[in-house]
């Protein structure tokens, strides 16, 4: 069995900033991508950063500048640093992974959510 824990959303003002973590566990043989995409209610889920094993990263327009991802392999763990946040980022966050779990091929994973809010 292979799960996302996410953390760290919440409720911020505008101009603030806040971490989300996400740690893989399981049966894990290797993870070739790990990020975060969000959806706001009545959107359709949207990339926010992703950030491959190499170090490669991608992020939407509208977060560059503002978040950075970052990872941990050793532990199989993503973050995502937020900062000047505006009211148009709250939205659900989710967790996403590329993970190649023992005896399984490459499957994609999610967490369960993480709600930020950012008041105006």
């Amino acid at each position: 069995q292979v799960q996302l824990v996410e953390s760290g959303g919440g409720l911020v003002q505008a101009g603030g900033s806040l971490r989300l973590s996400c740690a893989a566990s399981g049966s894990i043989r290797s993870i070739r991508v790990m990020g975060w995409y969000r959806q706001a209610p009545g959107t359709q889920r949207e990339l926010v950063a992703t950030r491959t094993s190499t170090g490669s990263t991608n992020y939407a327009d509208s977060v560059k500048g503002r978040f950075t991802i970052s990872r941990d392999n050793a532990a199989n763990t993503v973050y995502l640093q937020m900062n000047s946040l505006k009211p148009e980022d709250t939205a659900v966050y989710y967790c996403y992974a590329a993970i190649l779990a023992w005896g399984r091929p490459e499957w994609a994973y999610w967490g369960q959510g993480t709600q930020v809010t950012v008041s105006s």
